[in-house]
């Protein structure tokens, strides 16, 4: 996995994190589902890189 799509990935977990919190606490559910939603599409991209690593090797 690239060092850019780490970044990005990271980049983009944070930033749901942020939503996820920032709706939790002005009790705004869409805004937190939708962070959950951004972290969970991060990791899944993060496990297809780790997957497309273990086959390079």
């Amino acid at each position: 996995m690239s060092i850019a799509d780490k970044a990005k990935n990271k980049a983009e977990e944070l930033a749901g994190k942020a939503k996820e919190a920032m709706g939790s606490a002005t009790d705004d559910k869409d805004l937190e589902n939708e962070g959950r939603g951004e972290q969970a599409k991060s990791n899944l991209k993060d496990a297809g890189e780790k997957v497309k690593d273990t086959f390079r090797d």
